[in-house]
């Protein structure tokens, strides 16, 4: 049975439906709700977006992590790089306060007010060459909605499926966490510590900049990456969140740097946040068909773990490799 979760009082009702009337060209859009059966609706529903895999693109994302800006036209896009390309073509009167786009839409309207990434599993069937013209089919494959320790949740899986030319290069399975606010003065969970048995690792120092880069790489607007004074007062975080999809990439671009293959699949899951305050330490270790991956904070605490998976085996033993 799915748990019961209070409803939205009718204020609250009333100021979304205000809200969307106030746009007289949007389409009608739901109230949010945390109803299971009014959710499920949305399961099945899809979209397909075409973009090209621009050269200029990449080589800036380059230079966000501090390397030179070397790729060509007809390299393969590294890993997961592929967030910077199908951007959401929202105006700013289309943004809800956090910055992402208003309830409704391809994604169903959670009555939730934090809305962060919770992990994904990708499959690489072939490469994704820069300079070529890429389509994107997306399909909503679940809507769960459950109570945990802090409060009501709501998961949604979205499948991504990328082709060049009908030919599938890439499949995503994007996992998204819809979270309640947290109660003012609540301290945070404290993560679960981390592995200390690494054969591979590097240290990474988050920057503001760097954070602000990869927003404007990937056209995100969430506030929590770059405006300070919003994720201290509001969500109550004590620095800029590091993007959890950035933490992905760098642990995939981990892996495939020291084994040498590429990536056949590659899974994570986000745990604890990182902040630009304090360095902190991605590591990795072969585990038995691939490699073993994961992040730590600054305090050895969990942050995320991956899993990688390689076109041909082969492993670097015992290497620190220079920071990202």
């Amino acid at each position: 049975m799915p748990s019961r979760v209070s409803p939205l009082t009718a204020t609250t009702q009333c100021l979304v439906l205000v809200a969307f009337a106030r746009n007289s060209e949007a389409k009608p859009v739901p109230y949010p709700s945390l109803d299971p059966e009014f959710l499920s609706q949305w399961i099945g529903r899809s979209e397909e977006r075409r973009d090209r895999i621009s050269l200029r693109q990449a080589r800036l994302m380059q230079t966000t992590l501090e390397r030179p800006a070397s790729l060509a036209e007809g390299d393969p896009l590294p890993p997961l790089w592929h967030w910077l390309y199908f951007p959401v073509e929202v105006p700013l009167s289309g943004l809800g306060r956090e910055g992402h786009p208003q309830l409704g839409g391809f994604l169903p309207p959670v009555a939730l007010p934090r809305r962060m990434w919770a992990g994904g599993r990708y499959a690489f069937h072939a490469p994704l060459p820069l300079g070529t013209d890429v389509q994107r089919h997306s399909t909503i494959k679940t809507v769960s909605v459950k109570e945990g320790g802090s409060g009501p949740l709501c998961f949604v899986t979205v499948e991504h499926s990328f082709f060049i030319a009908n030919r599938i290069c890439l499949v995503e399975e994007h996992d998204i966490v819809y979270r309640d606010a947290p109660k003012p003065g609540a301290p945070p969970p404290k993560p679960q510590p981390a592995p200390q048995d690494c054969d591979w690792q590097r240290r990474v120092e988050p920057s503001p900049i760097q954070l602000f880069r990869y927003s404007a790489l990937t056209f995100n607007a969430h506030r929590i990456h770059y405006d300070r004074d919003y994720c201290r007062d509001v969500e109550g975080y004590p620095g800029l969140v590091f993007h959890g999809p950035l933490t992905g990439t760098l642990l995939a671009d981990l892996a495939a740097s020291a084994v040498g293959r590429p990536l056949a699949s590659f899974s994570f899951r986000a745990v604890a946040p990182l902040f630009d305050t304090a360095p902190f330490t991605i590591h990795g270790k072969p585990a038995q068909g691939g490699a073993s991956l994961w992040a730590a904070t600054p305090d050895g605490g969990l942050a995320m773990t991956a899993e990688a998976r390689f076109a041909e085996a082969g492993f670097a033993k015992n290497e620190v490799l220079e920071p990202a």
